[in-house]
């Protein structure tokens, strides 16, 4: 289970554990159509990040991370993460397995979006 530990007003330290990557993937699969664009972006990015470097700030994919930690960490001026390499392999598998998913879900509400446009521009004219 995620741990913080406020150790000044300003600076955090957050440790995280395989459970939390697990509650994280969990999370993802449940409330896939909210978090697509986010696997998309985790499970592009972690490998340019050597996985275990990942910042989920870094491309704004930070939601499934501040939702196990139950807090948001941009509250305060700088935080630190502590987590086993486990941690982020298991998380890359997990986004892994519901990318391609998501890609589908971003296209569909492109698509839907883009027909929902058309139609207003129609109604217009």
């Amino acid at each position: 289970m995620a741990h913080v530990e406020i150790i000044n007003e300003t600076t955090l330290r957050l440790t995280l554990g395989l459970e939390d990557a697990v509650s994280m993937i969990q999370i993802a699969q449940r409330e896939q159509a909210a978090y697509a664009q986010e696997i998309i972006t985790i499970y592009e990015k972690m490998p340019v990040f050597e996985f275990t470097h990942f910042c989920f700030y870094a491309y704004d994919s930070a939601r499934l991370f501040e939702r196990v930690l139950e807090m948001d960490p941009k509250t305060y001026l700088s935080f630190s993460l502590d987590a086993p390499d486990s941690f982020f392999y298991a998380l890359y598998g997990g986004m892994a397995a519901l990318y391609e998913s998501s890609i589908k879900l971003v296209q569909q509400t492109q698509a839907a979006t883009a027909v929902s446009t058309e139609t207003d521009v129609n109604v217009h004219a």
